[in-house]
């Protein structure tokens, strides 16, 4: 009885001293901070299928992934840091219904940034979107962008558009940051845009203001108002579309200079970073593009301020979780009203079979590496060509792309008239389409060595063509790396390229433009000016009025393309596209024959400088020689 009686004693004083330490625990103020997000999730609303026939992301897997991380956490926010739009069929609907920012506010997103490709369709697609979302009366994100702003009347831009945008924002309600209280916890949650992301997004019309300065001035600003207000030290979180590619970019300098961040959600870049990355008291997170994985990072937050990473992992979003209904439902309705709205202009409907795909062709990220023939850049320049020459009934000479527009991988097994989209789904004002204009000789050869010279060092200027053939030794001096370039006809014969002849070539407009700025950013090194029929030069801000029309005015877009040069082959991809048919050939040489044939100014001035150099060493050594000399008869007098 004696030990019966001990052992309840026991228990109760372990119970006691269990109550007692609970408090203990809850005073000390420490709590755990759990933080869902995504960025560049570019319209990705469906399902894909990757160039492996493997399926990932989707927002009604993403939709069952957030709801079962909530179901643990239900005190857990769910943030983006941008690029929600531009990259599938849907943002055909962008200005008009705003379906990106209404999916996002069905799935419980508590605030999201914008990134540069929110700026695509221009300023005045963007207000119209911003009022569209208002207008549908459904739930939203919150918008934070704290240095990315239309500019205010005196200042540089000043126009109708940017007062459009500052209205817009007005009625959205788009602040430099929020306050959010969940579970005991104060956020401040701010968006900025990097150095990078406005310098791709040239039309945005936007005022950048220092990152820094301006993150600091938001950080302080809502770290005092809350203390103001709540008494609490906030967690601060920045919605960054700047970019931690290489592991020290744009948000890892961010976090050197700006004290008080406690969590940097990093887009842009499209990284996926397994592990954070700690500097200087602030940890940076990325979760990969298009809704492949939601990320989650939990924070020990304590009543001081200080924060610990308690727990961080990338979720896989596949097929192996289950489609929400709601979000399936609403996905479905936003397919039928593209259908209607833009795809039945064409023809096309969203999930139409247009060929069977036997080939592994290379990912989105591989084609950017440099210094490779493609047989996906050959297949989708080939489409432009035969697109082109089908509506214009001419002749084209060339037709080329680059590797910063090409979206996506053409997947395994079916090719649907939406994989298509999502591969040439950039655009200026619109989605891409196809122009038609000229280039001498020279500035097609230009053209090539724009390829072989420039894209080792700026990955998206790797270039793919139709209607040529050249090589090139990657040791040749820079500029003059091509050793040989010939015009491939349509039955194989090869033409010499004449460098004052003018030639058809076929492009995007995106394309065209950053051909017709190789000038302004090789500093007058490189010159490429395309030109009209009678061979004047066509400005950049003209090359609208040169995309290719049909018969009813209607563009011909990129994918449209792409999907018509598909389907037209019959029900399977042509085995000529199951790997590259040697139309670039790229090689690595000493051989002196290699590195000097068909030499031109740049080799030239090297060659000469080489000379002259040896001429001067010679001149020296003869001198040192004779004086050596001169010594030796002087000893022996």
């Amino acid at each position: 009885m004696k030990k019966i009686t001990r052992i309840i004693c026991c228990i109760c004083m372990l119970v006691l001293l269990l109550c007692a330490a609970a408090p203990a625990f809850a005073d000390s103020g420490d709590r755990l901070a759990t933080v869902l997000f995504t960025h560049d999730l570019h319209s990705h609303i469906l399902p894909a299928t990757n160039e492996e026939g493997e399926s990932y992301g989707g927002y009604s897997r993403l939709m069952t992934a957030i709801d079962a991380q909530k179901k643990k956490f239900p005190d857990a926010i769910l943030v983006d840091a941008g690029d929600f739009s531009m990259g599938s069929l849907f943002q055909t609907a962008y200005a008009s219904e705003a379906i990106e920012l209404r999916m996002m506010g069905a799935m419980g997103y508590d605030a999201t940034t914008f990134g540069n490709h929110e700026y695509d369709y221009l300023p005045a697609g963007l207000a119209s979107m911003l009022n569209s979302a208002v207008e549908s009366g459904d739930p939203l994100p919150a918008i934070v962008e704290c240095n990315y702003l239309p500019p205010e009347s005196g200042e540089p831009g000043y126009s109708q558009d940017s007062i459009l945008v500052r209205q817009a924002f007005d009625n959205y309600g788009v602040q430099d940051y929020i306050l959010l209280e969940r579970g005991g916890i104060y956020y401040v949650i701010f968006g900025l845009m990097g150095i990078d992301s406005d310098a791709c997004a040239p039309n945005s019309g936007q005022i950048l203001w220092d990152c820094a300065e301006s993150a600091q001035r938001v950080v302080d600003e809502a770290t005092a108002l809350c203390r103001e207000k709540y008494h609490a030290e906030p967690l601060v979180i920045c919605l960054s579309h700047s970019g931690t590619e290489n592991g020290k970019e744009e948000d890892y300098q961010l976090a050197q200079k700006v004290n008080g961040i406690d969590l940097i959600v990093s887009g842009h870049t499209h990284t996926a970073l397994e592990e954070p990355i700690q500097v200087n008291g602030t940890y940076i997170v990325s979760a990969g593009e298009y809704s492949k994985y939601l990320g989650m990072a939990q924070l020990r937050y304590s009543a001081d301020g200080s924060v610990a990473m308690e727990d961080y992992s990338l979720i896989p979003i596949d097929d192996t979780l289950e489609e929400d209904l709601r979000i399936q439902s609403m996905t479905e309705d936003f397919k039928q009203a593209v259908e209607e709205s833009y795809l039945s202009r064409y023809g096309f409907g969203f999930d139409e079979v247009l060929v069977q795909n036997p080939y592994p062709f290379e990912s989105a990220r591989d084609i950017m590496t440099p210094q490779h023939d493609s047989a996906l850049g050959s297949l989708l320049t080939d489409a432009y060509r035969w697109a082109a020459e089908k509506t214009l009934g001419v002749p084209v000479d060339l037709a080329l792309t680059a590797s910063g527009v090409i979206r996506e991988s053409i997947p395994m097994g079916d090719v649907t008239v939406s994989d298509v989209f999502n591969i040439a789904s950039l655009g200026v004002g619109t989605e891409g389409e196809l122009i038609c204009a000229y280039l001498t000789g020279r500035d097609l050869k230009t053209v090539l060595e724009v390829d072989a010279s420039v894209q080792p060092i700026m990955n998206t200027a790797h270039l793919f063509c139709s209607g040529v053939e050249y090589s090139y030794n990657t040791r040749r001096m820079i500029f003059n790396k091509v050793d040989s370039a010939m015009l491939r006809r349509e039955d194989g014969t090869l033409a010499e390229i004449q460098d004052d002849q003018l030639y058809r070539i076929v492009t995007g407009r995106y394309v065209g433009g950053m051909l017709g700025s190789v000038e302004s950013s090789s500093m007058g090194l490189l010159q490429i000016v395309p030109r009209d029929e009678t061979g004047e030069p066509i400005p950049v801000e003209r090359l609208s009025e040169y995309v290719i029309r049909d018969e009813n005015g209607v563009p011909v877009k990129e994918w449209f393309a792409i999907a018509s040069y598909l389907k037209q082959m019959g029900g399977t991809i042509d085995s000529k596209y199951a790997a590259p048919d040697g139309r670039k050939l790229v090689y690595s040489s000493w051989s002196p024959i290699s590195l000097y044939s068909n030499p031109n100014v740049f080799t030239c001035v090297l060659l000469g400088a080489e000379v002259a150099a040896a001429l001067l060493l010679a001149v020296l050594l003869r001198c040192i020689y004779r004086k050596q000399k001169l010594k030796k008869i002087q000893k022996e007098k």
